[in-house]
């Protein structure tokens, strides 16, 4: 099998890149990534010489990308786009959701587009539970509609819908992929559960947003890259798959859990102003995809002390991105040290 991946230098595509080069050796693929503050050519350090892996450089809202993949330089006939391109963090959404506008919906409509015209034989969406909006009780099926509650997932939401579009007026062999808050090693540390890691790692303060009673069902990157690759090869056309382990957790519970594996005092936390529009509780339903055989292998506690494992162990692939001028900036303005 051929995969064209996008997004596959951010933190799940090349968790998956280097799930599916270990367990398809036969298998080729071409990384298109733009680079953008959170892709990062290191994560895949490891397998960038394997020679079925190739990468290129380029915005998935640029069209000459079909030309690259039906007569460029790396002229092969790819069967599957796996999208994972996207500008994921809610906060810089906040902040400037033109840009989520534009990658994450026309992004995904140039993908479309190339999916047809070079009759591809399937394309998956990396979507989000977050296109569903907070839940007070019970879970999310597919079925449920989506009600957004900030431009992140408003953008995502809108491109889900663009892609059922596809299928419906095209016939484009298209689906959608749902899954719940991963983590895990490579998360960029803007996000959540490294934030804090590297933060009590380095004795600063944790900013944990209102009273930190959010709740989030949180997924093992591993665990959700074996159902991506269960739904491209079993999934159906036209259909969406939610994936979650029921790992809901209040915020407070898994940052007492973080101090509590760093042996760090919880003197550490800081409650501060919560942000807009942000969800109380978000749970889906993941029946639909279990009954394709996936299942979650890996606990939440077991998951995390991996986590936590794998940032102790790899200070430099993280301090390299906290000595960014970007990252800088943006740490200073949302965070408070």
């Amino acid at each position: 099998m051929k995969i064209v991946i996008t997004g596959g230098c951010g933190f799940i595509g090349s968790n998956f890149i280097r799930y599916i080069i270990k367990k398809y050796p036969e298998y080729e693929i071409l990384n298109i990534d733009k680079l953008t503050y959170a892709g990062n050519p290191e994560n895949l350090g490891d397998i960038e010489n394997n020679k079925n892996y190739k990468f290129l450089k380029k915005d998935i809202c640029d069209k000459s990308i079909i030309d690259d993949i039906s007569a460029g330089s790396f002229g092969k006939n790819y069967d599957v786009i796996i999208n994972f391109a996207a500008e994921s963090h809610v906060d810089r959404s906040i902040g400037n959701p033109e840009k989520f506008l534009k990658t994450d919906i026309f992004g995904t409509f140039n993908l479309l587009e190339i999916v047809r015209k070079l009759n591809f034989k399937r394309f998956i969406q990396i979507s989000t539970d977050e296109v569903y909006g907070s839940i007070q009780k019970g879970s999310f099926d597919e079925s449920a509609p989506l009600n957004p509650s900030n431009p992140y997932s408003a953008s995502k939401g809108s491109a889900d819908l663009l892609v059922l579009s596809y299928f419906k007026t095209y016939k484009s062999p298209v689906v959608i992929i749902r899954s719940t808050n991963n983590y895990g090693p490579y998360q960029y540390p803007e996000k959540f559960i490294p934030l804090f890691i590297i933060n009590a790692i380095r004795n600063k303060k944790l900013p944990l947003y209102g009273d930190g009673r959010n709740v989030r069902d949180y997924l093992f990157v591993l665990d959700n890259c074996k159902g991506i690759d269960i739904v491209l090869h079993k999934g159906k056309e036209g259909e969406i798959y939610n994936i979650s382990a029921g790992n809901e957790k209040e915020n407070i519970y898994v940052a007492n859990k973080i101090l509590e594996y760093l042996g760090k005092d919880e003197s550490l936390i800081e409650f501060v102003k919560d942000r807009p529009g942000h969800d109380k509780r978000y749970s889906i339903n993941s029946d639909k995809i279990r009954k394709l055989g996936w299942k979650d292998e890996v606990s939440f506690e077991d998951g995390l002390k991996r986590t936590v494992e794998w940032y102790k162990e790899n200070v430099e692939w993280w301090k390299k991105i906290l000595n960014r001028q970007s990252y800088k900036n943006y740490y200073k303005k949302q965070y408070r040290k």
